[in-house]
């Protein structure tokens, strides 16, 4: 399957053009459209809303008409829509390239669900939430963990670069967290200011060999999180032949 890609932000800080570039060239796209008024227009045209069981007071349809003329390539369009504190509706547009089949088969799903509009349509929504938090949430926590979105730049290339920046501490943080999680469950549970200002700043140090690659990593025993993600790093990094250890440090 060629590339997926997923965009933390959205595309509103893209031109269309850029959109159909990636789509010329054969990429796989599943990211939110251009911008919140036109997710807000394309809504209006939903037939059917379903309930998103996971996060009640959102809602997702798919977009009518089908066709799709201002891309390169044909793509489907499911609306979101949730409650603001204001009492007013807040709207995303998804869009994607992928099939339904295709969907259900990277969820991990039955293909019987290819056949239920609701499973389809959840399908999407929660691909899209796996790259790391729910598709309508500000990410507030990376303003408070990683902290470069408060920066601003004059020139507009390195404001981008820093948006960048920031969508690709997030990644790395949220794959960070899922790695961890498949041996210790608790992990599941860490924001972003936790895992940068507690799990990434637990005191260690690492071990070289003569030519200079990691061989151990040595975790401060004094740090509680240290003994609780322990076996967790070592699961991580076993496939590296990389040791983990408990060291008085």
């Amino acid at each position: 399957m060629p590339l997926i890609i997923y965009t933390l932000y959205g595309l509103h800080q893209n031109r269309l053009d850029d959109v159909n570039w990636l789509l010329n060239r054969g990429c796989q796209l599943h990211c939110k459209d251009i911008s919140s008024k036109r997710a807000e227009t394309w809504a209006t045209t939903v037939i059917e809303w379903f309930a998103d069981p996971h996060h009640p007071q959102r809602e997702m349809g798919w977009v009518v008409p089908l066709d799709t003329p201002d891309y390169a390539r044909s793509v489907k369009r499911l609306a979101i829509r949730w409650p603001k504190k204001n009492g007013r509706m807040s709207y995303d547009l998804l869009i994607s390239t992928l099939s339904p089949p295709e969907v259900i088969e990277l969820r991990g799903q039955p293909q019987a669900h290819v056949s239920e509009p609701e499973l389809v349509a959840l399908s999407y929504a929660q691909l899209y939430d796996r790259r790391a938090g729910t598709i309508e949430i500000e990410l507030k926590e990376d303003k408070q963990g990683v902290g470069l979105t408060k920066r601003r730049k004059k020139r507009a290339a390195a404001q981008q670069m820093i948006i960048l920046l920031n969508t690709l501490a997030h990644n790395v943080l949220m794959w960070a967290r899922s790695w961890l999680s498949a041996a210790e469950p608790k992990a599941k549970r860490y924001g972003i200011l936790r895992l940068v200002r507690d799990v990434c700043s637990v005191s260690g140090m690492i071990e070289t060999d003569e030519h200079g690659q990691i061989r151990s990593v040595l975790l401060n025993r004094g740090s509680t999180l240290a003994r609780l993600l322990v076996s967790a790093f070592r699961s991580m990094l076993k496939t590296q032949e990389i040791a983990v250890e408990l060291a008085s440090i």
